[in-house]
């Protein structure tokens, strides 16, 4: 049974992801963070006021937006370069650094959401997220990979498994996957529309992820294209996905237009890290006044049909509605 509507209301927050007519709040927001092995937190230059976590700094960052309001975190690693290989292997190892952060919050904070994103180019030695051969990203081979990934996290405690490598066919598989192993209430957020993007700089930045050879057009969707989202879109419910996802959010308004009107589904818009840079760098200079300029982007994109929204802005988002 891979459409299980009762996911969707498994938990308060969740129920609150999918509520239908209520306006912009903290509980709409997920917060992502970064995640590293060393003992400090490491600044992200360009994106201030984000860093790469240690441990201790995760379980701070985490309290504090709890205490802002927000009750969902995303979780992106940053890994040193000897850890990744071609098939990145370190992604389905259950002592990693994703399985280890997961487990520690929900040991501390059980009701905390906790969404892991599944795709290799934290880990691949390519800075792709799927496995090359030839310059080409293989991806049947890759979806057995991600599998993987993905039970890896949900046995770590994972709430939410969020694919975000746009390999055709994950979702089911991932489904299938989890729900064999007994984890039929992990809810699936695909990254069902996530556009070839100039945005995503400052995330690359932060994990040392881009490609080392070549860009992502051949797996990540056309900018041009509207239409084709609506297919991705229609093709991730019938794999069973929970939640579908538009990356980035602001230039891609008109996406989550398009998806709103043609699915039943909830959608989640990411306002990606260069949405985000953007946002900062103008308030820094003093062309935009911060906290007017950001509630304004996250109202318009929950105006377009946004359910959830991934921002950087969570926490002051949060204390600024509040």
């Amino acid at each position: 049974m891979r459409s299980r509507p009762r996911r969707n209301r498994k938990s308060a927050l969740v129920r609150a992801w999918t509520a239908e007519s209520s306006g912009l709040s903290a509980a709409r927001l997920v917060y992502p963070l970064f995640v590293h092995e060393h003992s400090a937190d490491v600044p992200v230059g360009s994106m201030p006021g984000c860093a790469r976590l240690s441990a201790e700094g995760l379980l701070r960052e985490v309290d504090g937006a709890l205490e802002d309001g927000i009750g969902a975190v995303c979780l992106f690693p940053a890994l040193d370069e000897d850890q990744k290989t071609p098939r990145g292997e370190e992604a389905s190892n259950p002592e990693g650094l994703i399985p280890r952060s997961v487990s520690a919050l929900k040991a501390r904070w059980p009701e905390l959401v906790v969404v892991t994103d599944v795709a290799l180019d934290p880990y691949s030695s390519d800075g792709h997220d799927g496995i090359v051969s030839a310059g080409r990203i293989l991806n049947d081979e890759t979806v057995a990979v991600l599998v993987e990934q993905a039970l890896c996290q949900a046995r770590a405690g994972a709430d939410v498994i969020a694919p975000s490598d746009m390999m055709d066919g994950r979702v089911g598989a991932i489904r299938d996957a989890l729900d064999g192993e007994g984890f039929e209430e992990v809810s699936i957020l695909s990254y069902t529309a996530k556009y070839a993007s100039s945005f995503y700089g400052p995330f690359r930045d932060a994990l040392d992820s881009a490609p080392k050879a070549g860009d992502k057009k051949t797996y990540q969707m056309d900018p041009r294209n509207v239409r084709e989202a609506v297919r991705e879109a229609r093709l991730d419910e019938e794999e069973g996905a929970d939640l579908l996802m538009v990356k980035p959010a602001g230039p891609y308004l008109d996406v989550l237009r398009a998806l709103r009107e043609s699915t039943e589904l909830p959608l989640a818009a990411y306002q990606v890290s260069g949405e985000y840079a953007m946002l900062k760098a103008a308030s820094q200079a003093g062309w935009l006044e911060e906290k007017s300029a950001v509630l304004e982007s996250l109202q318009a994109i929950r105006r377009a049909g946004a359910d959830v929204i991934l921002t950087y802005y969570a926490r002051q988002a949060a204390r600024w509605m509040a």
